[in-house]
């Protein structure tokens, strides 16, 4: 255990190479899951729970950690499977995720171990809209299951989806005939996370077209360039962490297309840091937005397509 817990901030370097390393735990049943190290800040014995008042039932207690207090959610009882018991032999997955820290409650952890992005593979077709995969991927030949976990914490601590009065006062007016883009693309690979972002961008009046990964988005791009109707594209919104091709090798792709350079991309994710950041002026994209604030998102849309009408002037 103290080699994984030496080795997760040294683990980021494969971050924009479309690599990623995984660091591989089991809850209650034999079934394997993974999570991106990039995302994990710590690992623990799981160390004395406090219950408390009103707790989301998915939620095993609270820890005091480093003089921070953080839920800790039991990740078998949130995917459908038993509760875990004995937490105190069990570990927490300390995790960063949409500006906000967590702690998850699993059975035992493992191993880290160094993927390519093209071996995480979207769920396998008849899993159902109510399963919590993002993506799975095979490791010595057994099948490993990336949750979707912000499908879970949206769950259990549902974030505001609506753009406020204020913003929304700013929004664009299309004139019949006007040829302003009215197209944004957006790519995400959790289910939760494009309805929010699709919610959030056709309110501010902009049509959606949805991928599911990295390859989807550039394969629809490159299918609308080829269509000549690439000019109705207002910008594109990426998560970073897909299944085949992550945001930072979409991003690289689209730059380096003669017919896509100029396409203003916009990185959104739950990943956050100073590192994320460098890495997000080193693929050349045009901005980042950590996941989610409504407000913020519509904004920078709105931004977006200002810049791009200013350039063109």
């Amino acid at each position: 255990m103290s080699g994984i817990l030496d080795t997760v901030n040294q683990r980021t370097q494969l971050v924009g190479q479309n690599r990623l390393e995984l660091l591989t735990f089991r809850l209650m049943r034999k079934q394997r899951y993974g999570i991106n190290v990039f995302k994990v800040k710590e690992v623990l014995q799981c160390p004395k729970l406090t219950s408390m008042p009103n707790l989301h039932p998915l939620v095993k207690g609270v820890a005091h950690i480093r003089g921070q207090t953080i839920s800790v959610i039991d990740m078998s009882l949130a995917t459908g499977g038993l509760p875990i018991t004995d937490p105190e032999n069990r570990f927490i997955i300390i995790s960063e995720f949409n500006r906000s820290t967590q702690g998850f409650l699993v059975g035992s952890v493992e191993r880290i171990v160094n993927m390519h992005w093209e071996a995480i593979l979207p769920p396998p077709e008849g899993t159902g809209s109510s399963n919590y995969l993002t993506a799975v991927t095979e490791i010595e030949g057994e099948l490993v299951e990336i949750l979707d976990v912000e499908k879970i914490l949206n769950k259990i601590s549902p974030v505001n989806e609506d753009i406020s009065e204020e913003v929304l006062a700013n929004k664009p007016v299309f004139e019949e005939g006007s040829s302003d883009p009215t197209t944004v693309l957006v790519a995400d690979d959790s289910s939760v996370a494009r309805r929010q972002v699709k919610r959030a961008v056709e309110s501010i009046g902009y049509n959606v077209v949805l991928a599911h990964d990295g390859r989807d988005a550039l394969g629809k791009l490159q299918g609308m360039a080829a269509e000549d109707t690439i000019g109705d594209l207002a910008l594109v919104i990426s998560d970073i962490e897909m299944p085949e091709m992550d945001g930072y090798t979409l991003t690289t792709e689209i730059k380096k297309d003669p017919n896509l350079k100029d396409i203003h991309v916009v990185l959104h994710s739950s990943l956050s840091g100073v590192f994320n950041e460098a890495m997000v002026q080193r693929v050349g994209a045009d901005a980042f937005i950590p996941k989610f604030d409504p407000d913020e998102l519509g904004e920078a849309v709105m931004n977006a397509v200002k810049g791009k009408k200013g350039q063109e002037n």
